[in-house]
């Protein structure tokens, strides 16, 4: 990997901060709400967690990067909060 390519790693991992917060404001807005979807969603979270991580775990152990689990864990928050979003409307 050139030098240069960990540049980008530091900045995507700020940016997966951004966007996790973003993802634990509207799941935390879901859960206030209450009724019967915040327990779904607080499932939801845990297995998405485990999952996650079993497959960060699994992607370095078999030589993947920092840079493909970071890439991974974006992908999921995104997709999080595009749905989170949604349910909000």
């Amino acid at each position: 990997m050139p030098p240069a390519a960990w540049w980008n790693l530091p900045a995507s991992v700020a940016m997966a901060g951004f966007e996790a917060q973003r993802v634990i404001a509207l799941r935390l807005v879901k859960l206030a709400r209450g009724g019967p979807e915040a327990p779904k969603e607080v499932h939801r979270m845990i297995a998405e967690k485990l999952e996650a991580s079993a497959e960060a775990a699994m992607t370095l152990a078999t030589g993947g990067s920092a840079h493909t689990v970071v890439a991974r864990y974006r992908t999921i928050m995104r997709a999080n909060e595009k749905r989170l979003s949604r349910a909000r409307s």
